[in-house]
């Protein structure tokens, strides 16, 4: 299993795996306050965002942890409009997974087709054979998030962490 996440793409999207040269552009996609009505928190700024990234990079100090984060660049425009990021337990074989798209990209398909293919890229892809289970945590009054990621193939469990319901899909689930 890599250390660093490998690249894939969708029919309109590149996932690229994440740099801390991306910090400025992402600072913008990531502007809105909006996105931050479920999650909590506030945008973050170019610098915080580098230094965020240099983290996220660097990779997690467990050695039985993989920190796997792309930037989504719409292919026909050249740029960047969000990210996925999936945190691997590599003994637990399962991957954790998220998905934010800037506000601007919000509403063509973006955020279902990122996940789609994540999922795919970690079930059948980089993470073959180590992730058996995806699982995404989500606020049970974003409807927009369920519905993503109930066309990844993920379905809602009973199990609550945090005021989130954890959605899951194992591998072979289709």
């Amino acid at each position: 299993m890599n250390l660093e996440p490998e690249p894939f793409t969708t029919a309109r999207l590149d996932a690229l795996p994440l740099r801390v040269a991306y910090a400025d552009e992402m600072a913008a996609v990531l502007g809105d306050p909006a996105l931050h009505t479920y999650t909590g928190g506030a945008p973050e700024t170019a610098d915080e965002l580098r230094a965020r990234y240099g983290r996220q990079t660097a990779g997690s100090p467990d050695p039985g942890v993989r920190w796997w984060n792309w930037v989504l660049r719409v292919r026909d425009e050249g740029r960047l409009a969000g990210y996925v990021q999936a945190t691997v337990d590599v003994p637990g074989a399962e991957a954790e997974i998220a998905w934010v798209v800037g506000t601007r990209w919000q509403g063509r398909g973006y955020a279902k087709e990122a996940a789609e293919g994540l999922v795919a890229h970690l079930l059948a892809g980089a993470g073959a054979g180590v992730v058996r289970t995806v699982l995404a945590h989500i606020h049970p009054d974003h409807d927009a998030s369920a519905a993503v990621a109930g066309a990844a193939g993920l379905v809602p469990t009973e199990e609550w962490c945090d005021g989130e319901r954890r959605w899951e899909r194992g591998a072979g689930e289709d």
